[in-house]
This record gives C-alpha cells, structure tokens and sequence, in this order.
C-alpha cells in the first residue's frame, strides 16, 4: 500500500514563500545576466511552450534537472555549470524547474527543456518512450562513472539484513530516480522482495526527504543516494543497511530533436569541463554532486545491465510482455 502525505493548504503556501525567498536573497549578490538563468514559473503559456521547442533557430536551450537535494542547493550547484557552458560554446542556456506535479522524463522528451542532468534511470525511461541520448556521464570521486545505491535505516532500528524489511514500511525518492528507487528495487528483487510484501511504501521526491522519513521514524528504512547516505551515517543520523553493487551513474542527456551541431558544441565542452582544475573556482558545492569529477562520454550500451534489470522488475515495459 503507497502512503500519501496531505499538507494543509496554508503550510504549502508558508513553504513556496520561504522557498520562493531564499531563491531571490541567492540571486540578489548574482548580477542581472545571472539573474535570468533561473525560470520560477510552474506554469507557461502554450505560445511560451512553442517558443520554447527545439529549432534551429532556438536562441534559449534550457537545461532541467532530477531534484536531488533541495531547489535552491541544486540550481545553485547547476548554474555555474551553465555559466561555463555559455562562455565555451556561445549557447544561451537558462535553468528551469519542473514543476512537483510534472515529469522531467516528459519535459526533455518533448521538448520543454532541451538538456537535463539526469539519473540512469530517467535516461532509460526517457530514451524508450522519447529517444531522448545520453550525452556524458559523471564521474565520481574516485574517477569512475558509476554509482550506488544504500539502503538506510535508523540508527535505533533492530533491522540487521535486507530480508528482515517484508512486513516493513519504506521509503524511496522519486518513482524515476535511479539511486532513490531502481537500484533499492533491483537490491530489494535479488533478495526476493518485491512491493507487496512491505506493509506500505511511499515516494518522497528526493533523497533528503526520504532520509527524513527514516530520521522523523515515519519510515523503516529508505532506498538513496550513496554519497548523501554516507554523510549522514557520519552525522549518526541513519544506519547504513545494504550497499549496492555499482551501476552507470547519473549525467546529462539531450533531447533527440537538438541539431548535431548545438549536441555536439555542449558534449564536446562538458568532457573538456575541469570542477577540480581550471574551472573549479567559480563552483558550488560542485564535489557533494554525483559527476564531482566531471564527465566521460556516454553510449546507450553502457546501460544494457541496468536496463534488463529495469524491465525484470517492470519499471521498463519488456517487449516479451
């Protein structure tokens, strides 16, 4: 059984505010080119929509993102990129949020936003129902484009092994995120699990959230983010249960329909990116990301593994079915 959290209205309106703040106040020491790098609007016209589709003519490419930590800690992680990518190819690049009730599969696969750094997981949905192509992949700290997923508990909790959570409640990120849902399905699959045998699960949209559902006790135990999962067994605030195996890590893909040329001037400068050399000056926080490196190029056979698991489990649609 999911579990849906309601939060009453003026809470909601209480946290756009804050939120909606915090952005200007990060924006108000940035100049006014900066300042238009971010969109904050949830909802645009159908004439902003056309404008906004992929021509040749186009003279905004607009990069989206998975929601890994919060808004505002990830648009201030990304727009440095985007700072960098402008002044190396000549592109006019802006952030742009996908609304909660949105999906960042449908905005890249359609055309809303033309680049997206994204998990292996939304690659795999975006490239079979859009084609969408996987330009580069991140490279982790220790050089390696993969990652890995934990299973995490609190540090109170009595669960010593993967099997001991049937019966329990859990937790994971978006249903679209690799390392906050695909890779804690496939740990749980290898060890027999599958949804039914939890007492309920809920999606949360983040790795953060999800970890707070293990942290307030609302959860048993939470699929997430490796490097986030860490830092927080650190702080003593979770107990890590299960580590996976690796898998390609996340990166930037393309919408199909962006020319050659323009895929080919922003690939070219993500490989030629330097976050712990030449460029590293001007970044943020750019070593808590999932690409603290930088980037490798991408083929969609890097992802053969991971896709044949994604559709064993039915988060893919298989074509035997």
């Amino acid at each position: 059984m999911e579990r849906n959290y309601s939060t009453p209205l003026w809470q909601a309106v209480l946290s756009f505010v804050i939120s909606f703040l915090f952005l200007a106040s990060i924006l108000g020491c940035e100049s006014e080119s900066d300042r238009r790098q971010i969109v904050l609007e949830d909802v645009i016209s159908e004439q902003e929509l056309e404008q906004s589709k992929v021509s040749e003519k186009s003279d905004i490419f607009y990069f989206g993102f998975d929601l890994r930590s919060s808004p505002q800690e990830d648009a201030q992680q990304y727009l440095p990129l985007l700072k960098y990518l402008e002044k190396v190819t000549g592109l006019h690049l802006q952030l742009r949020f996908t609304p909660k009730d949105n999906s960042i599969i449908t905005d890249l696969g359609t055309g809303i936003i033309h680049f997206a750094a994204i998990g292996a997981g939304s690659y795999l949905l975006a490239h079979e129902q859009y084609g969408v192509i996987s330009l580069v992949r991140g490279l982790n700290h220790e050089g390696k484009a993969e990652y890995q997923s934990c299973l995490v508990t609190s540090p109170q909790s009595t669960i010593a092994k993967v099997d001991e959570l049937k019966g329990k409640f859990i937790a994971f990120g978006s249903r679209s995120s690799t390392q906050g849902y695909l890779i804690p399905r496939i740990t749980l699959a290898e060890e027999g699990i599958d949804l039914q045998d939890f007492v309920g699960y809920t999606f949360t949209g983040s790795h953060r959230n999800c970890a707070e559902e293990v942290i307030s006790g609302r959860a048993d135990a939470c699929g997430m983010q490796d490097t986030m999962a860490k830092d927080l067994f650190r702080d003593g605030l979770v107990k890590i249960l299960y580590t996976s195996k690796y898998y390609p890590s996340s990166g930037i893909a393309v919408n199909k329909d962006v020319p050659q040329k323009i895929r080919g001037k922003i690939q070219k400068a993500l490989l030629d990116f330097q976050p712990t050399g030449r460029d590293a000056a001007n970044l943020y926080n750019w070593d808590k990301t999932e690409m603290p490196k930088g980037f490798i190029e991408a083929k969609d056979s890097d992802y053969d593994e991971l896709r044949y698991w994604a559709k064993k489990i039915r988060y893919l649609p298989s074509r035997d079915q």
